[in-house]
């Protein structure tokens, strides 16, 4: 993947700093402490640990926050500036958890765009039956979750190679929270207990795969869909949890070559970060630095009958946690 991290703006996040990976011209790759003010400190040097890396570093999270606080108000330190360096993504997850339909207002505008022509009753009609169904999953508690890989992590401004095969590549900014111990059947009420902190992902879709054309009784085909190299751009930060006052009131914004396409609260979630987290620890053995990707609000490219092509450049930010650019680069013939 290309990169134009120089080059793209540096957008403020909550808090007193953020955790990032980086690196200099020259110079491998490097957790990071960054600041508000776009200065970055090695944490390699800070912490005396050559080897450290972002997961590590997540695996004794706990532990080493308040050091991290402190950290983040020496000036004494070997700050340098962020314009300086290439930003990566945050953390190489061993495990993404991706939730799907949690969006109420998604979900509904998703069903009726893949609605067929000769579909008995009006829009309006198909649109409550939705909701009904929506509202049901909520009382019956039961979220929706699927698995990605990790090959599909990229960079919050690599470009992002739109593969030959992928007939409707689609956007889905969302928020995605970072695990910071494991979490093995969690209870709701605890779950957050086990969420290092916040970041953004583009989960990107191929709107044409979604659906096995062979055998419909079959379902959903994720990994065609959803799993091509580059098709998460993560970051650029992870936001402490203690950073984000309210995970459930944030405004997610995606543009489209400059023009709003989503533009929705986390309000809209059908389950929230800590059900979310729970529900998944109740089968699946979290790990740190493992993503729980939270869902994508309405307003996606299959709603706006605008699929993403060749040049196409996304902006994506999080209130809080700053913000990602993207440009699309169609794949080469060959």
């Amino acid at each position: 993947m290309t990169s134009a991290a120089t080059s793209a703006p540096f957008t403020p996040f909550s808090g007193p700093f953020a955790i990032g990976t980086l690196s200099a011209p020259g110079e491998t790759r490097f957790p990071s402490l960054v600041t508000p003010e776009g200065r970055a400190l090695d944490l390699r040097t800070a912490l005396n640990e050559p080897a450290l890396t972002t997961l590590t570093l997540l695996e004794r999270w706990d532990e080493e926050l308040p050091r991290l606080h402190t950290l983040a108000g020496d000036p004494t330190r070997d700050w340098r500036p962020l314009a300086e360096m290439t930003v990566h993504a945050p953390v190489e997850p061993r495990q993404i958890f991706q939730s799907g339909a949690n969006y109420r207002q998604h979900v509904i505008d998703l069903a009726v765009a893949h609605r067929a022509p000769d579909a008995p009753g009006t829009v309006e009609e198909a649109r409550a039956q939705v909701a009904a169904v929506m509202d049901k999953r909520a009382a019956d508690d039961l979220p929706y979750v699927f698995i990605g890989l990790p090959t599909t992590i990229s960079g919050p401004y690599d470009d992002v190679v739109l593969p030959a095969w992928a007939e409707k590549p689609d956007w889905e900014l969302e928020v995605a929270a970072v695990i910071s111990r494991p979490a093995y059947r969690v209870t709701v009420d605890k779950a957050l207990e086990y969420v290092a902190g916040y970041t953004i992902a583009n989960d990107l879709t191929d709107r044409a795969t979604v659906f096995r054309r062979d055998m419909p009784p079959i379902g959903t085909d994720w990994l065609r869909s959803k799993n091509a190299p580059g098709f998460t751009p993560l970051g650029p930060w992870i936001v402490p949890a203690g950073s984000i006052a309210d995970p459930s009131d944030l405004q997610v914004t995606l543009k489209l070559n400059g023009e709003n396409m989503q533009d929705e609260s986390t309000k809209d979630m059908i389950f929230g970060v800590a059900r979310l987290v729970s529900y998944i620890s109740q089968t699946a053995r979290l790990l740190p630095g493992d993503l729980v990707l939270t869902g994508s609000p309405a307003g996606n490219g299959i709603h706006w009958g605008r699929l993403l092509r060749d040049g196409d450049v996304m902006d994506g930010s999080v209130t809080g946690l700053g913000a990602q650019r993207t440009r699309c680069v169609a794949e080469e013939a060959g």
